[in-house]
């Protein structure tokens, strides 16, 4: 009645007895998780205090200047690729806010409202 062949199914089989195998991640430990941070914060403090011009792109299109090279290989090779991707959002999200609220800041002054000339009669 099975879709699958005798093969498909001990391999099958195979798989599930090795996510059960009790293998420990290790970077999802105390320690891996620590070093994924400091790695983290060593590569993100380069970018911040880079006075070049970012050249090198990385995921979700976050720029990082070439001399911060070393800091995210290090960066990739301690943290999951999904944690890379995540603290990458993280920092252009947190980058961009920053931005607007710099743009805001520059637009104080007067308000300037509609002058009754523009509306239609």
């Amino acid at each position: 009645m099975g879709w699958w062949t005798k093969k498909e199914n001990s391999e099958q089989s195979h798989a599930q007895e090795d996510q059960d195998s009790g293998e420990i991640h290790k970077d999802v430990l105390a320690a891996g998780r620590v070093s994924c941070y400091k790695a983290r914060d060593t590569f993100f403090a380069c970018v911040e205090k880079s006075k070049s011009k970012p050249t090198e792109v990385a995921s979700v299109g976050l720029l990082y200047p070439a001399g911060c090279k070393a800091a995210r290989s290090e960066f990739v090779k301690q943290c999951r690729p999904t944690w890379v991707k995540h603290f990458d959002r993280q920092f252009s999200t947190k980058k961009r806010v920053e931005r607007l609220l710099e743009a805001e800041g520059s637009r104080k002054g007067p308000m300037s409202l509609p002058q009754p000339y523009t509306f239609q009669q």
